[in-house]
């Protein structure tokens, strides 16, 4: 049970910094696309930026920080 409730308050943690100082999700987007992503899903979970794509013909899915716009991690 509590490993259950562990995961289930688990969140996202990229950054401790506040919303205003992300950047904007469309600055974001523009500027992974740059770097040569293709984005299929875009969220936000917890404080992550998280995409879903292709990069390298490869499928990707990377959680961002975002704030700066550097990967946090990938799978």
């Amino acid at each position: 049970l509590m490993i259950v409730s562990n995961l289930a308050y688990a969140k996202k943690s990229c950054t401790n910094e506040p919303k205003d100082k992300w950047m904007k999700e469309e600055d974001f987007k523009k500027m992974a696309e740059s770097e040569g992503y293709t984005i299929k899903k875009f969220k936000t979970p917890g404080t992550c930026y998280e995409i879903y794509g292709q990069k390298d013909g490869k499928e990707v899915e990377v959680y961002f920080n975002p704030v700066d716009g550097k990967p946090a991690k990938s799978k």
